[in-house]
């Protein structure tokens, strides 16, 4: 994968298909840590120990008409290749929680690419899904989620032109703002419009 973003996109794809109604996504930054972590977290079927056994094996697919199933394993190869781990928590009927974590300074961590993009992506696609989007970076934290867009839209359904350019924008100015804390004070600061304030311990 060129970019965390698309990581993100085929990982969620993947919950969508295994019946979720609900998915949170989150990405938290420390520069003291020296660390960058992914977890996506759904309500879906869940996998039972045989399929969660062979969930990083590339060969390995619950997906009809495909033969092999590359989103975990190529998750897991990105943060191994980045000096981290993919850990994969699940049960039947109790959801998956995806976490990987990727040292931020290595010289292969992927970027993390356009997430407004893919997160409109998927709510175009998938009006009915509730999607939320936290990032952290250790100053300032944003967060995202179609529920409470919803509110904010009046009764404007999320697909209309005009409602995911406004998703778009929001994500986008979002992430931007908190990744500009870069690097981090480990002091809470105020937080700006879309965004709540944290503290780094």
């Amino acid at each position: 994968m060129e970019d965390l973003s698309l990581h993100i996109l085929d990982i969620t794809e993947n919950s969508i298909e295994a019946g979720s109604t609900r998915v949170d996504i989150r990405v938290r930054e420390s520069a003291p840590r020296d660390l960058m972590v992914l977890e996506i977290v759904d309500n879906g079927r869940g996998m039972d120990g045989t399929i969660l056994a062979g969930a990083l094996s590339p060969y390995m697919t619950t997906k009809k008409n495909k033969r092999i199933g590359l989103g975990l394993p190529l998750l897991a190869q990105s943060a191994e290749a980045a000096g981290g781990r993919l850990t994969v928590r699940s049960g039947k009927g109790c959801g998956t929680r995806i976490r990987a974590t990727f040292k931020r300074s290595h010289i292969d961590l992927v970027p993390l690419g356009d997430v407004a993009q893919t997160l409109t992506t998927l709510i175009a696609a998938n009006p009915g899904i509730d999607f939320s989007y936290a990032h952290d970076s250790g100053g300032r934290a944003y967060f995202f989620s179609t529920r409470e867009f919803r509110k904010r839209l009046g009764g404007v359904p999320l697909i209309a032109p005009h409602a995911l350019s406004l998703i778009k924008k929001d994500i986008k100015g979002g992430i931007a703002r908190t990744r500009r804390t870069l690097p981090w004070s480990r002091k809470s600061r105020k937080s700006s419009t879309g965004t709540r304030p944290i503290r780094v311990r």
